[in-house]
């Protein structure tokens, strides 16, 4: 049986038994980046003398609480600027050799979400698949996504992509003495918590930490420097901070700068788009991801990644009526920056909700996605999929929403019961299965699951589709991904 007090380079946490599993929760990876540390680069925790209980999460990071899928996640949580914690699941029983590792990075569009999320229990694949589940909390919004660096003073960019970096430092340092193998550690996330893993594949901080890459509806980005320092200002200008005074930055309560935030959001019209998000800071981001990953900074970390089919309708409801304020063409351009024609791509898609929903889906999400399978595949096996899986009386599970596969990798259907969804016993096979190909990945670097071959995606791009049946297409809607120019 494995100990519930473990000695980590810090001190000692004792953790608990929970549903077959032994959990340790809120192992502070860093020091609280409030005061004098607000918006600078993380920095190792205190030590701690006598045994430290593991047994309740840390605050989530300080966030709006009007995001869209807050049904799913209960009552609002606790909360605070001083959230830099990580949690554990490993099985009891004690191996005879260490156990590949799983990092979770939450989604949540760089402004919500935390580790600690009901949805990302780490029990069932610590069950099913005798690894070790960590997931993270890092800095979010404002506090963790603005361009602060050119400020000085101490003032760093990017640092919830370093607080990302250094709960990875952390688990290399320490997830020896619970069990893990520093040697095989794979990151996994969705949707930001995907796009911060391109981010990290392409930062120099970030080698040599992991090992493989799940990246689930997420790929390739950024904000360039200039656009990002105007949100900078526009943020302080609220704030009425000067230049002559940037200490105030310390003082305000970190609230005020999260409004702040929220007001410059509101201002610039851009209802969906990623305010804060990584920047292109030429340091700590020296390359975008898409164009680190082209010219090899991931060399050798083999990747899974995927979509699934119907990605904006989660933001896009069918229900809802068309909106004459979101302009196809403009949300093209702003997608898609790089592609030719893109008047006649926007023109192609129905004038409904619908196909408003469609653009997202196919430009944000699984253009960026083939992206970047074809660019890391130069370099190391790549295996793309696809989650198609409805439940058609489901008002809005009828489609294949963002998040929705997020539920079957880690078997938290029991979850979807907020939603008034009752998964059957068939999604319950799925989710196995599902769980079978990420654990099958981060064990041997290759995803396996009963009953079917799933060659890499150089072959013809054979991509894996996850539905009530589970079938593999090779290069599926060709012409559609022609058209954007893949």
């Amino acid at each position: 049986m494995r100990e519930l007090q473990v000695n980590t380079r810090y001190g000692t946490v004792e953790g608990e038994h929970l549903h077959g599993t032994i959990v340790w929760k809120g192992i502070p990876y860093a020091k609280p980046p409030v005061g004098e540390l607000r918006f600078q680069a993380p920095i190792p925790p205190e030590s701690w003398d006598g045994v430290r209980e593991a047994k309740q999460f840390g605050p989530e990071n300080i966030q709006p609480r009007h995001h869209q899928a807050e049904g799913i996640f209960g009552e609002p949580p606790a909360e605070s600027e001083d959230s830099l914690y990580l949690n554990i699941w490993a099985p009891e029983k004690q191996n005879q050799h260490p156990l590949p590792v799983m990092v979770w990075i939450h989604g949540g569009s760089f402004t919500s979400g935390a580790g600690s999320q009901p949805l990302y229990d780490g029990t069932q694949l610590v069950l099913r698949g005798d690894v070790i589940v960590v997931t993270i909390n890092y800095r979010l919004g404002p506090l963790g996504f603005m361009h602060m660096a050119p400020l000085g003073e101490g003032f760093a960019t990017n640092v919830g992509l370093l607080d990302q970096v250094a709960a990875l430092q952390w688990v290399q340092d320490n997830i020896g003495a619970f069990g893990g193998d520093s040697g095989n550690v794979t990151v996994f996330g969705e949707s930001a918590g995907s796009m911060s893993i391109a981010a990290l594949m392409a930062m120099p901080a970030a080698k040599g930490l992991f090992h493989r890459a799940i990246m689930q509806s997420g790929a390739s980005q950024f904000m360039p420097a200039e656009q990002a320092a105007e949100i900078r200002n526009g943020v302080l200008k609220v704030l009425d901070v000067t230049q002559n005074d940037l200490h105030k930055l310390k003082d305000i309560p970190a609230e005020q700068i999260l409004a702040a935030g929220e007001t410059v959001k509101k201002h610039s019209g851009a209802a969906m788009a990623l305010l804060f998000q990584p920047v292109l800071d030429g340091v700590t981001l020296p390359q975008s991801p898409l164009e680190a990953i082209r010219a090899g900074a991931a060399q050798g970390i083999p990747v899974l990644i995927g979509t699934t089919l119907h990605e904006g309708a989660l933001f896009i409801q069918p229900h809802v009526p068309y909106s004459e304020e979101i302009d196809m063409v403009q949300a093209v351009d702003f997608m898609t920056p790089d592609l030719e024609n893109r008047a006649a791509i926007a023109d192609s898609y129905p004038k409904t909700a619908d196909g408003q929903a469609q653009v997202m889906t196919d430009l944000f999400f699984w253009r960026s996605a083939l992206q970047y399978a074809t660019a890391q595949e130069k370099y190391a096996p790549v295996w793309m999929y696809r989650f198609d899986w409805v439940m058609p009386e489901h008002p809005l599970l009828r489609k294949s929403i963002h998040s929705i596969d997020i539920f079957f990798a880690f078997n938290t259907l029991h979850a979807l019961k907020s939603m008034n969804a009752e998964p059957d016993a068939a999604a319950a096979e799925l989710a196995g299965k599902v769980q079978d190909a990420w654990i099958s990945f981060a064990k041997n670097g290759r995803p396996e699951t009963a009953g079917v071959n799933w060659p890499p995606y150089e072959e013809n791009r054979a991509t894996l589709i996850f539905n009530h049946e589970i079938e593999l297409a090779h290069d599926p809607e060709s012409s559609k991904r022609e058209m954007l120019g893949v």
